[in-house]
């Protein structure tokens, strides 16, 4: 038996385990190293390769509802950086995570909505998971998700 990284025992004490990497919607990797940073794709609120939900935040779905699929989404860039380094110790910083808000023309809580993928970031990296950020509004995602997050995050040799 492999033994779980102290990221992946953060996230059990929480009821979470990392999935598995879910699968491109597109032509694109979920994550590439380059140096020692790993950038991550967006990755969309998927569980067993399906969407949690669909539609614009601020009208179909609530912004409390938003903030729980931006921390799946968190979540499932964790399982991107995890595809290309397994050993997620390595991970010294989150440097940056962007974060997109299917949003209704007159929401402007996209920050509150990607405080849910900081906060999981911050309870599964500790001190590390502290990052800069971007909380944009847009008008549509692909496949109609209500947030996508993408981030990148410096790792050790």
């Amino acid at each position: 038996m492999v033994a779980l990284s102290s990221v992946e025992v953060r996230l059990a004490a929480l009821g979470l385990t990392v999935p598995e990497v879910a699968a491109p919607v597109a032509a694109y990797v979920p994550a590439v190293v380059t140096g020692n940073y790993v950038f991550t794709s967006g990755q969309l609120p998927f569980v067993d390769g399906k969407l949690l939900r669909i539609g614009k935040v601020g009208a179909e779905v609530s912004a409390e509802d938003a903030a729980e699929l931006a921390r799946r989404c968190a979540l499932n860039a964790i399982a991107a950086v995890k595809s290309v380094i397994p050993d997620l110790d390595r991970v010294v910083r989150v440097v940056k995570v962007v974060g997109f808000v299917a949003s209704a023309p007159d929401f402007t809580g996209q920050s509150g909505v990607m405080n849910g993928a900081s906060n999981l970031l911050g309870e599964a990296f500790g001190d590390a998971g502290v990052h800069a950020r971007s909380a944009l509004g847009v008008a549509v995602l692909p496949l109609d998700s209500p947030v996508e997050v993408e981030m990148i995050v410096e790792i050790s040799n």
